[in-house]
């Protein structure tokens, strides 16, 4: 029998999202696993995942499995600065068929909040 444990969120806040990957079908590509991947980790002050933030600037998927990205934080001075390059590198080095995870840490162009998607627009009452 596993044990399940469960953070239980503050007071007023939403609890944080499940990292774990979605069903993808089988004949899923592996820059679908990767975005599937990059879906399952959230910014820890907002409930949306790095892709509906827009913090991926690019990512490039060889034939070889190796995968590189550049990404931006939503301001330079951002607490996670430090760790979140870290958890995607790491999180996508684990997809099965990636033989090798480079990430960048980018400032430009300067994350803005055009670069949401719809669905984080809605989520934050933008739209």
């Amino acid at each position: 029998m596993s044990e399940k444990r469960f953070q239980l969120p503050v007071m007023g806040e939403k609890p944080a999202p499940a990292a774990q990957a979605p069903e993808l079908p089988a004949g899923a590509t592996l820059e679908d696993r990767v975005v599937a991947v990059l879906k399952t980790i959230f910014d820890p002050e907002l409930p949306i995942n790095i892709i509906d933030l827009g913090l991926i600037y690019d990512m490039k998927v060889s034939p070889e499995g190796e995968v590189a990205i550049r990404m931006t934080l939503t301001a330079p001075n951002c607490p996670v600065a430090g760790s979140l390059p870290g958890e995607v590198r790491q999180k996508v080095a684990a997809v099965p068929g990636v033989t090798r995870a480079d990430v960048e840490l980018v400032w430009e162009p300067p994350w803005d909040k055009s670069r949401l998607s719809e669905e984080a627009q809605l989520e934050l009452g933008l739209f």
